[in-house]
């Protein structure tokens, strides 16, 4: 997703402008630019590639001002390139606009300003609106109510920051389907797409809602309804709980590594205050359920998208073993689609580490038109998910930088199981049971520090298969989900293909596939199907294609060509924490050939899959 800066306040605009967008870096982008006003006209900056370029390209000698925006562009409309960067003007050098999102009739609407006799100098989408908010200025009382009268005609989602060059002492942003984050300070006001280029200025700050606008001056900000029949919203600002340095590498080369090594203090942290050792449950308190209304579920459905989707997975497993509740996984973007039959009695549980995912966002919002009950599972307070579903789990996994997500994953997981141990234990699952996942989650940080202990051996074994061409993962019940995810790590950060299949499955066709050129990584549980993962492993090996077995069982000697071990937890945890060393595996095959880890390529932190 790309990313918005804005500031006005008394400091100079361009530092806090070109800070703010390289702390947005993360989320993927392709160019980046920035503009100010200047004696009634503006002055725009923009350059295709890094925030650096854009850095070094900026005159910081002349570049002054104390109002200013910015913006890092992941390209939908339009090619990369200096001519398609954000900021876009207008025809006069007046209005400058960044926008996140996507303006569906941009077409209809580019059509109609050039047979007007504008010209038009980009691909995308985004100078349409610059060009409708200009036009609507020779009437309007207001900045504010000529982006308002333009953006009705907008079809699409955005999130949208205006600068009117001749009036240099306000802002104007809204926000349709794309997040937008108010920063107040002392005498100044600053905007942002994500509170990560907030956070080194201050913690106060006010998320804009769908169909909201605000009109920002140094010393106040004024938020209302986008429609016709304006109201004000009187927004007050909240306190978050971020410092500066939760987005620091803290020592670390990459955020990526940063976040894998953070995994055991973050499970940690979701677990703190909900093991409930009494009466062997959970605690999950958000989730504004007593035990009738528990009980009276009927089954449960995750939805998410990506690594979120693979997280409902293993939730829906095990909430199904704990508490004996159908349950199943669903790709959010597909979901908000196919016009689902709703289930009055069932939960839905809406999983994104952003809270900002639009697709899950859409699916939620697809669910409560029809009745359905959803939570959230989010990892930022005050996300569009989190406040649109008013009930949820928390994960607590911190700051997630990595477009690769390691450690929300793991949270979502941890989550997941103490939703299926509330559940299990408000129907059929023993005390004595409930007891033994109880202390597996909290002997599950240990665990995961121990795996992390092997990453030399884990990165020896990344070295030597890094210039395969292609992997398998494989996986049966449990580990299904695990191979999934496996596969999606190596393949968002190596760019190595990788396809995950169910072991049960080899030989309805990708058996033809395996070669000594093939390898395959097989998760293998110490379960009930210990046996048949064995023999899978030695089909494949008969066949020539060499085996990286991850499991925490004793397996035959030599049966696999190389062991990646992890310690025994209660078997229904093992699937979480088999993940753990296939992102050390992508890690390091990503770093063995180079790659960009924290900035993959072609990908961004929070996607709209449309």
């Amino acid at each position: 997703m790309c990313g918005i800066v804005g500031y006005i306040g008394h400091r100079q605009a361009v530092p806090v402008l070109l800070e703010g967008l390289h702390r947005l870096e993360y989320r993927g982008y392709d160019s980046a630019g920035l503009a100010l006003p200047h004696r009634g006209k503006l002055r725009v900056t923009k350059t295709q590639g890094r925030v650096q370029d854009l850095r070094d390209k900026a005159d910081t000698a002349t570049l002054r001002g104390t109002v200013g925006i910015a913006h890092t562009r992941w390209a939908t409309h339009g090619e990369p390139s200096d001519a398609n960067a954000h900021p876009h003007v207008d025809a006069t050098g007046r209005i400058a606009v960044v926008h996140n999102g996507i303006v569906e009739n941009a077409e209809q609407l580019r059509a109609e300003l050039t047979a007007g006799g504008v010209e038009l100098v980009s691909d995308t989408d985004t100078e349409a609106i610059a060009h409708l908010i200009a036009r609507e200025l020779d009437e309007a009382e207001s900045l504010e109510t000529a982006v308002r009268t333009a953006l009705h005609r907008i079809q699409g989602t955005y999130g949208l920051l205006v600068l009117d060059a001749r009036r240099p002492t306000e802002l104007v942003v809204a926000r349709n389907g794309s997040p937008i984050v108010l920063g107040v300070g002392d005498g100044e006001m600053f905007v942002a797409s994500d509170v990560a280029a907030l956070v080194h200025h201050t913690q106060r700050v006010v998320f804009l809602d769908d169909g909201e606008i605000a009109t920002l001056r140094a010393n106040e900000f004024r938020t209302s309804t986008l429609g016709t029949d304006s109201e004000q919203t009187d927004k007050v600002p909240t306190t978050i709980d971020m410092a500066a340095e939760d987005y620091a590498l803290g020592g670390h080369p990459d955020f990526m590594r940063k976040e894998i090594a953070e995994q055991g203090e973050a499970v940690r942290r979701a677990l703190r205050g909900r093991l409930d050792d009494r009466f062997a449950t959970a605690h999950l308190g958000g989730l504004n359920m007593d035990a009738r209304e528990l009980r009276g579920i009927s089954k449960v459905v995750f939805l998410g998208c990506g690594s979120a989707y693979y997280a409902g997975q293993l939730g829906a497993q095990v909430v199904e073993e704990l508490a004996r509740i159908p349950a199943t996984a669903e790709p959010a973007s597909e979901f908000r689609y196919r016009n689902p039959v709703v289930d009055p009695d069932a939960l839905y549980v809406a999983i994104s580490q952003s809270g900002e995912t639009l697709d899950t966002l859409a699916a939620v919002q697809e669910l409560q038109r029809k009745g359905g009950r959803v939570i959230g599972a989010v990892n930022v307070v005050g996300s569009a998910i989190a406040r649109q579903c008013g009930a949820g789990v928390f994960l607590h996994a911190g700051p997630e930088i990595s477009v690769a997500s390691t450690k929300a994953l793991t949270n979502m997981s941890v989550s997941f199981t103490m939703l299926a141990l509330l559940l299990g234990r408000v129907r059929d699952l023993s005390a004595a049971d409930g007891q033994r996942v109880v202390e597996g989650l909290r002997a599950l940080p240990d665990a995961i520090d121990k795996v992390l202990t092997d990453e030399p051996a884990i990165a020896e074994i990344a070295q030597r298969y890094a210039e395969a061409r292609s992997m398998f993962f494989i996986g049966r019940v449990r580990a299904w989900p695990v191979a999934r995810e496996g596969a999606q790590k190596l393949k968002e950060v190596s760019y190595i293909h990788a396809e995950a299949y169910q072991a049960s499955e080899l030989k309805h066709g990708p058996l033809a596939l395996i070669d000594p050129e093939m390898p395959s990584v097989v998760i293998v549980p110490d379960d009930e199907l210990l046996a048949k993962n064995i023999n899978t492993i030695e089909q494949i090996k008969a066949r020539g294609g060499p085996v990286i077995a991850v499991t925490n069982a004793d397996l035959p000697a030599n049966v696999a060509d190389d062991v990646i071990r992890i310690p025994r937890v209660a078997t229904e945890l093992d699937a979480m924490l088999l993940t753990i060393p296939l992102q050390l595996l992508a890690y390091h095959t990503a770093l063995a050939l180079g790659r960009d880890i924290d900035k993959p390529r072609n990908l961004a932190k929070s996607v709209t899959v449309e």
